[in-house]
């Protein structure tokens, strides 16, 4: 049981450390042309998503005006961010994270 416990909290160590270090490496490089028009056109859809969904609640037949944010969680956070965890799965690893 300790075992366990030992190798749970080693492994949330060091995907917490494994994530931190990712995006600090995002941070301190340069994106290319590309990279800045995916990231754009993400953050576009979920935004537009988040306007169209405030925009059917305003128009709803219903007496309740409110936000919907489960819509907006699946049609706009979902489809925006799964492109960027499956490149993550399936991309090749580099030389630095071996």
């Amino acid at each position: 049981m300790v075992l366990y416990e030992e190798i749970l909290q080693s492994a949330k160590g060091m995907n917490l450390e494994n994530i931190k270090n990712y995006f600090l490496k995002l941070t301190k490089q340069d994106l290319s042309q590309k990279q800045k028009i995916v990231i754009t056109a993400s953050f576009a859809w979920i935004i537009f998503i988040g306007y169209l969904t405030w925009w059917n609640g305003l128009r709803a037949p219903t007496l309740d005006k409110s936000f919907r944010w489960d819509e907006w969680f699946w049609f706009g956070i979902v489809p925006a961010l799964s492109p960027y965890i499956f490149f993550y799965i399936w991309r090749k690893k580099d030389s630095e994270d071996q």
